[in-house]
């Protein structure tokens, strides 16, 4: 068996990501529904490990440990997205994407629940494999396993990953072409290609792109070292958060600093920012982190699973689907934003909020820029479910115990 070591694994994904885009472009199908490139990559890795795995054959095994990083840096180029007065143009659509949420989010646990009673399961079984992985992803449903398993479900834990992995799976792949389906059936576009909008103006900056190959190299290193201070500080503070017994994803803090730069820049210009150049990287980081992820994922888990898991995941995949057809995409505005935010909504709440951000980048390199649903949705999908989802879950247990 072949071991990568972290450096090795992150060239691997590389080369993953590398074929996503080629396989990408000679299959118009995955073209035509915008599956993102890391996506087909990682899948692809991760379905060939699953058939090496029927023969008892393990070829290789990855070191994932730089996926966490990469992740982080993302999540920090989000923050610096987070402008208060872009937020004052968009925060009533943010209030309602968190109640919509918040409402699916019970929605994820009551279907869970039901069908938990119907195979002769504790009710439990309903929450592991509801909100706490649907909505909340991976690391909440592990931060939760030891509750659920204290108040008398079995094998919380396994139950958590299975379920967050299917949904990471399903998350990726119905986000886009679902959007993409409902911006061809309303005949949806951008407007003025965003660039007269009140978002748009102010979800830019002043700093260009533009410059001499010195320049550039020094504004590039500069967006470096400011992402790489925000995941910094951001560690700092999501261990103190931690040490007060509060459970929040491990890119909050530093979402939290990006977004604190991000707006002494826009009241005092200290920084120069160039979103160009932030979003570039993070966009790379992005890829990267989807890709290794994905080739890392154990597919043959899923398999183990009893039948409850995979009904249970059909029956949330639809709702999430006819949920995000109607009533969301009317509530939003029924525009292109409206559509784009539909494809993020349904990554962040079957899967991770990475998974909405490759989907929505996917639709925003076809049909063109989406600056409204580039706040809203990272903003509701990277935490503020999070603290709403932990109420909800609580309440489940706290009912069921």
């Amino acid at each position: 068996m072949l071991t990568l070591d972290p450096i090795q694994t992150l060239a691997a994904g590389g080369l993953c990501l590398l074929g996503g885009y080629a396989i990408r472009r000679r299959l118009p199908l995955l073209a035509r529904f915008n599956i993102p490139a890391p996506v087909i990559g990682g899948l692809v890795v991760a379905l060939a490990l699953l058939a090496c795995r029927h023969w008892d054959v393990v070829p290789v095994r990855f070191d994932a440990s730089l996926s966490k990083p990469l992740m982080i840096a993302f999540f920090a180029s989000v923050g610096f997205n987070a402008s208060v007065s872009l937020l004052r143009v968009s925060g009533p659509q943010v209030a309602l994407l968190l109640a919509l949420a918040t409402f699916l989010a019970i929605v994820q646990n009551l279907v869970g629940i039901g069908v938990a009673k119907a195979f002769g399961l504790h009710p439990l079984f309903g929450i592991a494999a509801g909100s706490s992985t649907l909505a909340g992803g991976p690391a909440t449903g592990l931060a939760f396993a030891p509750l659920l398993e204290q108040a008398g479900l079995a094998g919380a834990a396994s139950i958590a990953m299975a379920s967050a992995m299917a949904g990471i799976v399903l998350g990726s792949i119905l986000g886009a072409p679902l959007a993409t389906m409902l911006i061809e059936r309303y005949r949806l576009a951008p407007k003025s290609s965003g660039a007269d909008t009140p978002a748009a103006r102010i979800a830019t900056t002043t700093a260009t792109d533009t410059g001499n190959e010195a320049e550039r190299f020094q504004r590039t290193l500069k967006h470096l070292v400011l992402l790489l201070l925000a995941m910094g500080i951001g560690a700092w503070i999501s261990d103190g958060v931690h040490a007060l017994g509060v459970t929040l994803p491990s890119y909050t803090g530093a979402m939290l600093v990006g977004a604190l730069i991000r707006n002494l820049d826009d009241g005092f210009g200290w920084f120069g920012l160039s979103m160009p150049s932030i979003e570039r990287i993070g966009s790379i980081c992005l890829s990267f982190f989807i890709s290794v992820a994905l080739m890392d994922l154990h597919l043959w888990e899923l398999a183990g699973m009893a039948t409850p898991l995979l009904v249970d995941l059909a029956v949330q995949t639809i709702i999430v689907v006819a949920f995000c057809c109607w009533p969301l995409l009317r509530l939003m505005g029924r525009d292109y934003d409206a559509a784009v935010i539909t494809g993020g909504f349904a990554g962040f709440m079957l899967g991770i909020t990475a998974n909405a951000m490759a989907v929505m980048e996917s639709l925003v390199e076809r049909f063109g820029p989406a600056p409204r649903a580039f706040l809203v949705a990272p903003l509701v999908g990277a935490f503020l479910i999070d603290f709403t989802n932990a109420i909800v879950i609580t309440f489940f247990i706290n009912g069921w115990k």
